[in-house]
């Protein structure tokens, strides 16, 4: 009996001592900390060499990094992802939806600008075909090149690109995108009152213009289609190249005073 109990305290022993050897305290002598070795150690992030591959050698990786092209990576974080497209989409629909609006009104008007060159309309007269063909080029210079593509189309791509949804903007922002991005409201006191000035003196100058006689009116008709399509084409353009290339236009989107435009 006796002897039994001593071989079950030396077994006992033994098996403490085996165990004390993989301990993780630190070590008084050196102060460092006894670990498995490489071979033992259960996550590593050491990329799997091809020797291991083809030797067969059991190397397990950290599951949360992945291994690509022999670099460790760690995983991208798909909220960053989420809220760029986020971002693209609302940009899209400020910009695109005006876009839209501006199609909506050339679709409308352009039977009457096209009305002179159908069978049914009395032919044009030199000097009417002449100031025809001014008024295009007229209203595609002022409108479309200056009114347009250097001052409002950059204004609009830049306060669409202001919509952050899921980033502190209001829903109701996102919601009246193309208005929000034609400076009607939440903008600097000025914008609003430049871009509400505009929009009353156009639906004015519109009304006033049904009111010509043939073929006048068709001539103004077209010369607004020339530079409402001029100013389309050139926000679309200036949203890719800001949107989708990254290529910052610095225009100052006219927020309020003391607001950011990121």
């Amino acid at each position: 009996m006796y002897l039994k109990s001593g071989l079950s305290f030396i077994i006992l022993s033994g098996a403490t001592s085996m165990t004390s050897s993989f301990t993780c305290r630190p070590n008084a002598a050196n102060g460092r900390i006894n670990m498995p070795s490489k071979r033992q150690n259960a996550y590593t992030t050491k990329p799997i060499a091809s020797s291991d591959i083809s030797t067969n050698r059991h190397v397990c990786l950290d599951p949360f990094t992945k291994t690509r092209g022999g670099v460790t990576e760690a995983p991208r974080d798909g909220t960053a992802t989420l809220n760029k497209i986020a971002n693209l989409t609302a940009s899209f629909w400020a910009a695109g939806g005006f876009v839209a609006i501006l199609a909506k009104s050339i679709k409308r008007i352009l039977p009457l600008a096209l009305e002179p060159f159908t069978a049914a309309a009395p032919a044009l007269s030199r000097f009417q075909l002449l100031s025809y063909i001014t008024m295009c080029l007229g209203f595609a210079y002022a409108e479309g090149y200056k009114g347009f593509q250097l001052k409002f189309s950059p204004l609009v791509v830049a306060r669409a690109q202001t919509l952050k949804p899921f980033q502190g903007t209001p829903i109701h922002h996102v919601l009246f995108g193309p208005f929000y991005a034609m400076g009607l409201f939440h903008a600097s006191k000025k914008r609003q009152i430049v871009s509400w000035s505009i929009t009353t003196g156009v639906a004015l100058i519109v009304a006033m213009v049904k009111k010509f006689p043939y073929p006048w009116r068709n001539i103004i008709d077209a010369g607004v289609i020339v530079g409402l399509s001029w100013g389309a084409i050139s926000i679309l353009g200036i949203w890719m190249r800001t949107a989708l290339l990254g290529n910052d236009s610095r225009t100052d989107p006219c927020l309020p005073e003391g607001l950011s435009d990121r």
